[in-house]
Protein backbone atom coordinates (compact mmCIF):
# COMPACT_ATOMS: atom_id res chain seq x y z
CA UNK A 1 0.00 0.00 0.00
CA UNK A 2 1.39 3.36 -1.36
CA UNK A 3 0.04 6.46 -0.12
CA UNK A 4 -0.59 9.11 -3.28
CA UNK A 5 0.65 12.44 -2.08
CA UNK A 6 -1.05 14.14 -4.69
CA UNK A 7 -4.84 12.68 -3.89
CA UNK A 8 -4.23 14.11 -0.25
CA UNK A 9 -2.92 17.02 -1.07
CA UNK A 10 -6.71 17.37 -2.91
CA UNK A 11 -8.84 16.00 -0.21
CA UNK A 12 -7.14 18.23 2.17
CA UNK A 13 -7.24 20.98 0.11
CA UNK A 14 -11.14 20.57 -1.24
CA UNK A 15 -11.90 20.28 2.91
CA UNK A 16 -10.08 23.97 3.73
CA UNK A 17 -7.85 21.88 5.81
CA UNK A 18 -4.17 23.15 6.12
CA UNK A 19 -1.18 20.70 6.78
CA UNK A 20 -1.14 21.80 10.06
CA UNK A 21 -4.33 21.34 11.12
CA UNK A 22 -3.98 17.51 9.62
CA UNK A 23 -0.74 17.22 11.31
CA UNK A 24 -2.61 17.96 14.86
CA UNK A 25 -5.70 15.93 13.68
CA UNK A 26 -3.49 13.01 12.95
CA UNK A 27 -0.36 13.56 15.46
CA UNK A 28 2.10 13.22 12.87
CA UNK A 29 4.71 15.42 12.04
CA UNK A 30 4.37 18.73 9.60
CA UNK A 31 7.17 18.08 7.70
CA UNK A 32 6.87 14.16 7.57
CA UNK A 33 2.92 14.61 5.88
CA UNK A 34 4.69 16.70 3.22
CA UNK A 35 6.95 14.69 2.36
CA UNK A 36 4.58 12.16 2.17
CA UNK A 37 2.40 14.29 -0.18
CA UNK A 38 5.16 15.43 -2.20
CA UNK A 39 6.00 11.75 -2.83
CA UNK A 40 9.07 11.88 -1.03
CA UNK A 41 7.87 9.14 1.42
CA UNK A 42 7.46 5.93 -0.50
CA UNK A 43 6.54 3.20 2.16
CA UNK A 44 4.84 4.78 4.98
CA UNK A 45 3.89 2.28 7.99
CA UNK A 46 -0.09 1.37 7.67
CA UNK A 47 -0.98 2.96 10.68
CA UNK A 48 0.51 6.62 8.95
CA UNK A 49 -2.06 5.82 6.27
CA UNK A 50 -4.81 5.15 8.19
CA UNK A 51 -4.45 7.70 10.65
CA UNK A 52 -4.57 9.94 7.33
CA UNK A 53 -7.37 8.62 6.31
CA UNK A 54 -8.99 9.02 9.66
CA UNK A 55 -8.41 12.54 9.59
CA UNK A 56 -9.47 13.13 6.49
CA UNK A 57 -12.62 11.05 7.09
CA UNK A 58 -11.62 9.03 3.82
CA UNK A 59 -11.90 5.25 2.79
CA UNK A 60 -8.12 4.44 2.87
CA UNK A 61 -8.51 3.45 -0.58
CA UNK A 62 -9.14 6.81 -1.85
CA UNK A 63 -5.67 8.25 -0.76
CA UNK A 64 -3.98 4.98 -1.64
CA UNK A 65 -2.90 2.94 -4.96
CA UNK A 66 -1.34 0.20 -5.90
CA UNK A 67 1.36 -0.92 -7.63
CA UNK A 68 -0.06 -0.95 -11.11
CA UNK A 69 -0.68 2.87 -10.64
CA UNK A 70 2.96 3.73 -10.00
Amino acid sequence: MRPSGTAIRAIRNGQNLGLRELATRTGLDRGHLSRIERGEVCNPASHTIHRIADALKVPVDAITRTEEQT
